[in-house]
C-alpha cells in the first residue's frame, strides 16, 4: 500500500519541447545515452517533434513523432524513453498518448513504431491500442515487433 501511495505522490510534466535549442538537443542526447547506452543510434533530433518529462526540473524521458519512411502521412513513433528509476509509473504510455495528439493535429493517418525484446514497452503498445502488422519493407532488426496506430480513416 505504502508503494502505491508514494507512486501516486510523483508529479511528471509531459511538454514538447524545441530541438533546435541546444540546451535542449543536449539534454535529449544526455537522455538517450542514459536510457539506451549503446544499443540504439542516436536520432536525428533535428527532424520531428520532441517531448521531454520531467520531475521537479529533472528530466526523465524522452519521446519523437517523426515522418515515417512508410509514405505520406504516416508518423513515426521514436524512442520513447524513460530512465530506469522513473519506470512504472505510466510515462511512456502518457508519451505515447502526448504523440498521438500531435499527430491528429497534423492530419497524420496513423502511427507505427518498432520494439525489440522489450516486452515492458510492447506491452504499452497494446495498452494504448497500438497492433502488430508485417510491413512489406521491414526497417528494423531481424527480431523486432512492428506496431501500428490507426489515427483517422
Amino acid at each position: 500500500m505504502a508503494k502505491q501511495a508514494l507512486r501516486r505522490l510523483r508529479r511528471f510534466r509531459i511538454r514538447e519541447v524545441d530541438a533546435c535549442e541546444p540546451d535542449v538537443v543536449d539534454t535529449l542526447k544526455d537522455l538517450h545515452a542514459r536510457i539506451f547506452l549503446d544499443r540504439a543510434p542516436l536520432p536525428d533530433f533535428d527532424v520531428g517533434h520532441w517531448w521531454m518529462a520531467s520531475e521537479l526540473g529533472r528530466p526523465t524521458a524522452f519521446a519523437g513523432l517523426v515522418p515515417s519512411v512508410l509514405g505520406g502521412g504516416i508518423g513515426y513513433l521514436s524512442r520513447v524513453g524513460v530512465l530506469r528509476e522513473c519506470c512504472g509509473h505510466g510515462l511512456q504510455r502518457r508519451m505515447m498518448r502526448a504523440i498521438e495528439q500531435r499527430a491528429r493535429r497534423s492530419d497524420l493517418c496513423c502511427i507505427v513504431s518498432d520494439t525489440t525484446s522489450n516486452i515492458i514497452s510492447a506491452n504499452n503498445f497494446i495498452r494504448c491500442g497500438y497492433v502488430l502488422f508485417e510491413p512489406a519493407q521491414p526497417w528494423a532488426w531481424g527480431n523486432s515487433l512492428y506496431w501500428r496506430k490507426m489515427i483517422r480513416a
